[in-house]
C-alpha cells in the first residue's frame, strides 16, 4: 500500500548536567573546583532522501529520538554530546505540527535539510561559579531539557503535470505509452492507489514530469472514497491534463464528467482549478459512428429521419472550447493524438511561470516552546566594554532557538524586544555597533 501521510513523535536531546568535584591531588590538598560542563543534546533533522517516494517506513516507525548529551566529569572534561537524529524523508514531504496542522517546513525546491528541533545545551560545571567569596561551589548547571513534537507528515507529489479524471478513463494507459512509468492497469475502480510519475521526452523540446492522480469521484473533496488523500497530490503541478472518456464506454456522459471532477477541483482548492487545464478526449478508436434514426414515413413512402445526432468529440469542443479550454482526441491504446497533445502541453509549460510550488511555514516550534518567567539581567562591563545579558530565561530562549535559521533569528529578536532587554540596553546608554554578550554568543547592536 502507498503510504502518503504519518503521524511521528520527534524528541530532541537533553543537555547532560554540568559536574560539581574538585581538584584532589596528592601535594594539593584543598584544590579547586574542576567540575566539567555537560554534552550538548543531539538536534532533530529531516533530510531529503531522492531514492525515496513513499513514507511507508513511518507506519513501522513512529517514535524518533536524538540522543541526550553526557555529564560533564572530573578534572574539566566535558560531556560528550549527544548524537543528532537525522530522519530522511521523500521529495516532497510537508511537515505539520499534529495538533493545529500549521505547516513547520516543506521539504522541497532548496529545503534538503531542516533541524526541526534543537538539543538542549550541556549545563555548566561547578568550575564556572568560583569566585573571590565563593573559592569551592557545590553546584552545577543543569542541562537544559529536551524538547519534543508531534508531527504530521504528507507526501505531495512533485511534478509539472497532472492527469485527472474518472476511475478507467484511460489514465494509466496515457501514462504508460507517453512516459517511462509502467503503472498497473486494470478494470478496477481506484485500481491506481498510488501516484505514478514519469518523464516525458519530445524530440527538439524540453522533458516534463507527469504524474497519474489516481481517480476522483463526486464527493472526494469532502473526503469521500480516498479523495483528500488523492487530491493533494496535484496541489503542486502547473497544468492539469484531464483525460475523459469519449466513447461513454460505462455509460457516463464525457461532458458531465469534466464538470463534476472540476468542481471537486475548484472545492478543494480553488487556486488548483485556474491553473491551465487541457481536455483529453480518449478512447476515440471505440466511438462508434451513430446514425439518425427514422422516426416516420411521408406521403411517398420515404422515411423521414430525424436530427444528425453530433458525434460526442464535437459535443466536448462545443461545451468546452469557447470557455477556454483546449480538446485533443486521442487515443491512449493506439497512440493517435498523444504527440499533438503532448507539444500543446509543454508550450504551456514554457509559457508558464516554472517557480515551484513551496507551502510556507505557518508554525515556528522555538516560537512555541514555554519559556519561564524566572529572571534575567542586563548590565554594562566597562573591563571588557560589552552589555551582557543572562540569566535562566535567556539561557532558555538561546537553547530552544537555531539563530543560523531566518525565522529563528526573528524570533530571537522578537523575545528581545517583548521581554524590556532591548529598552534596558538603551537605557544603559548602549550605541550602534556595541558589543552585546549572552553567555559565549556575541552580538553587535543596531537598531532596527
Amino acid at each position: 500500500m502507498f503510504a502518503d501521510r504519518a503521524k511521528i513523535y520527534v524528541r530532541s536531546g537533553k543537555g547532560g548536567d554540568g559536574h560539581v568535584s574538585f581538584r584532589r591531588e596528592k601535594y594539593v590538598p584543598d584544590g579547586g573546583p574542576d567540575g566539567g560542563d555537560g554534552g550538548d543534546g543531539g538536534s532533530v533533522y529531516f533530510v531529503v532522501d531522492k531514492g525515496m517516494n513513499t513514507l511507508t517506513d513511518f507506519r513501522h516507525i513512529r517514535k524518533y529520538c536524538a540522543e541526550h548529551g553526557q555529564e560533564g566529569g572530573k578534572r574539566n572534561c566535558r560531556g560528550k554530546n549527544g548524537e543528532d537524529k537525522i530522519i530522511k524523508v521523500p521529495e516532497g514531504t510537508v511537515i505539520k505540527e499534529a495538533n493545529s496542522g500549521k505547516v513547520i517546513v516543506d521539504m522541497s525546491g532548496d529545503t534538503t535539510e531542516f533541524m526541526i528541533l534543537k538539543g538542549g545545551k550541556g549545563g555548566n560545571g561547578n568550575q564556572h561559579y568560583a569566585t573571590s567569596t565563593m573559592q569551592a561551589p557545590k553546584y552545577a548547571q543543569p542541562g537544559q531539557p529536551a524538547q519534543e513534537l508531534e508531527l504530521f507528515l504528507e507526501l505531495k507529489v512533485i511534478a509539472d503535470v497532472g492527469l485527472v479524471g474518472y476511475p478507467n478513463v484511460g489514465k494509466s494507459t496515457f501514462l504508460s505509452r507517453v512516459t517511462n512509468a509502467r503503472p498497473e492497469i486494470a478494470n478496477y475502480h481506484f485500481t491506481t492507489i498510488n501516484p505514478h510519475l514519469g518523464v516525458v521526452d519530445l524530440p527538439d523540446a524540453k522533458g516534463f514530469v507527469i504524474a497519474d492522480i489516481p481517480g476522483l469521484i463526486e464527493g472526494a473533496a469532502e473526503g469521500v472514497g480516498l479523495g483528500h488523500q488523492f487530491l493533494r497530490h496535484i496541489e503542486r503541478t502547473r497544468v492539469i491534463i484531464h483525460i475523459v472518456d469519449a466513447a461513454s464506454t460505462e455509460g457516463r456522459d464525457p461532458i458531465e464528467d469534466i464538470y463534476a471532477i472540476n468542481k471537486e477541483l475548484e472545492k478543494y482548492n480553488p487556486e488548483i482549478a485556474k491553473r491551465p487545464q487541457v481536455i483529453a478526449a480518449n478512447k476515440m478508436d471505440a466511438v462508434i459512428a451513430e446514425e439518425p434514426e427514422a422516426i416516420d414515413i411521408d406521403e411517398n413512402g420515404e422515411l423521414i429521419y430525424g436530427e444528425t445526432v453530433t458525434d460526442p468529440l464535437t459535443r466536448i469542443k462545443n461545451e468546452f472550447e469557447p470557455q477556454g479550454y483546449a480538446v485533443f482526441p486521442i487515443s491512449a491504446v493506439s497512440g493517435t493524438g498523444l504527440k499533438e497533445l503532448l507539444y500543446h502541453v509543454q508550450k504551456i509549460l514554457d509559457e508558464t511561470e516554472a517557480e515551484p510550488i513551496i507551502f510556507e511555514q505557518e508554525y515556528f516550534p522555538e516560537m512555541e516552546m514555554p519559556l519561564s518567567n524566572e529572571p534575567f539581567t542586563v548590565e554594562y562591563d566597562e573591563e571588557e566594554d560589552e552589555y551582557i545579558v543572562e540569566g535562566p530565561r535567556i539561557e532558555k530562549m538561546l537553547g530552544y532557538t537555531n539563530l543560523e535559521s531566518e525565522k529563528g533569528f526573528q524570533f530571537f529578536q522578537k523575545f528581545m524586544k517583548e521581554n524590556g532587554i532591548l529598552d534596558q540596553l538603551e537605557e544603559l546608554g548602549i550605541s550602534e555597533g556595541d558589543t552585546v554578550r549572552m553567555y559565549g554568543l556575541q552580538f553587535d547592536y543596531y537598531k532596527s
